[in-house]
């Protein structure tokens, strides 16, 4: 049973304006359609998400580690504190697909090929994370660590890696236009070449 409801709307299988808290969310009290529903503390660890909407959505302090999200839909999906490793964002609804994440820990998620401009990656963890041909433009890395993260054939343009760590990425393999970096972490974008920078 849900722990915690608030403004309880919940009607064939859809649920409006409702908070869920401290709960561990199966099969069974699983919702087609959330439309600006808030999670807190909740634990979708393994669930199959497959065809379910979440619109204007809130997570906080969630696990949704290795969740399945064949065609599930994040409309202005917003992540604080959660756990989404191993999740293969490409297998999302694509139409109207915006996400944004605040410390989260997103390691060895795919994002290929999906159009996430101007998405926000605000202290979190990337490790490993394929985003080939991901459209990133405009996007933001404040104090993200991209270790191992993949980027090829990425639309880069106008994104910001300034106060991001340990990324690797290979101007000749991506489009980089007015993309922005600090000048002490130049190493990452020169590695192929085996430079020394001092």
């Amino acid at each position: 049973p849900l722990a915690y409801l608030k403004q309880n709307i919940i009607m064939d299988k859809s649920a409006y304006q409702v908070t869920i808290e401290n709960s561990i969310i199966t099969a069974e009290t699983l919702c087609n359609d959330y439309e600006v529903c808030t999670f807190i503390n909740c634990d979708f660890a393994e669930l199959n998400l497959a065809e379910v909407a979440f619109s204007d959505c809130s997570f906080s302090g969630c696990n949704l580690t290795n969740v399945k999200i064949k065609h599930t839909a994040f409309k202005k999906a917003i992540f604080n504190d959660c756990k989404l490793m191993g999740i293969q964002f490409t297998d999302a609804n694509r139409f109207l697909l915006e996400l944004n994440f605040t410390n989260c820990i997103l390691d060895y998620s795919s994002f290929y090929q999906l159009k996430l401009n101007k998405t926000c990656f605000l202290n979190c963890a990337l490790k490993d994370v394929d985003f080939v041909e991901t459209d990133l433009s405009n996007a933001s890395f404040d104090r993200s660590d991209l270790y191992a993260a993949t980027f090829e054939r990425t639309n880069l343009t106008n994104a910001d890696f300034r106060t991001a760590i340990n990324y690797n990425l290979d101007p000749s393999l991506n489009t980089m236009t007015g993309a922005k970096f600090s000048v002490l972490s130049l190493a990452g974008l020169l590695d192929k070449y085996k430079l020394k920078i001092t």
